[in-house]
């Protein structure tokens, strides 16, 4: 699955409409209210805020007063037909005083999505886990090799180092000679080549 790296804008006219397309990435599912009332504020003359969201198997969309089935659908099948997860788009539109009927409106708001999603920077999503390994001075060198690919979330000093990271399940065969503590199973986090 994919989901994209940060947030990224778009702006297209159509018939002198203005569709402002923001895409962001969720890291949990409360993030969408909060992003909602920000872009409301921060675009507080426009006429609509029509959106869609996939966060796991959670899909939600909607048209914002834009007539039934014209603006939060599409919104959420470009969405889907990208295969992106953990994603929320929103259109914000200006209306420009004509009247764009069903067909022009589901293509404009497709077109805002697709015209951001051109210009985002996708990356894989796996599930996997959070863990801490806890290791002496002299095994650091050896250990920052095994988990290179995969950035450090935290690092702590001690009497022992210990690091924090999200790993993909299968790579804790790696570490099998080291003691290490599962934090969480089941995170969702981008995919790195090892």
């Amino acid at each position: 699955m994919q989901s994209i790296s940060q947030k990224v804008l778009s702006t297209i006219e159509i018939q002198k409409s203005k569709f402002v397309c923001i895409l962001i990435p969720l890291n949990k599912l409360e993030d969408v209210k909060i992003e909602l009332e920000n872009i409301k504020k921060e675009y507080k003359c426009a006429t609509h805020y029509c959106y869609g969201y996939i966060f796991d198997q959670m899909k939600r969309f909607s048209d914002d007063g834009e007539p039934g089935g014209t603006a939060g659908m599409p919104i959420l099948k470009v969405l889907e037909n990208h295969s992106f997860n953990h994603v929320l788009a929103v259109v914000v539109r200006y209306f420009g005083g004509i009247k764009l009927g069903a067909g022009g409106l589901v293509r404009a708001y497709t077109n805002s999505v697709v015209d951001a999603i051109e210009k985002c920077e996708k990356i894989n999503l796996i599930v996997g886990i959070k863990l801490k390994i806890s290791f002496s001075y002299n095994q650091e060198k050896n250990i920052q090799n095994i988990l290179s690919p995969y950035p450090i979330l935290e690092k702590d000093y001690q009497e022992e180092i210990s690091y924090t990271l999200f790993l993909p399940q299968n790579y804790l065969e790696n570490l099998k000679n080291y003691s290490y503590q599962i934090l969480e199973e089941n995170v969702l986090g981008e995919e790195k080549k090892a």
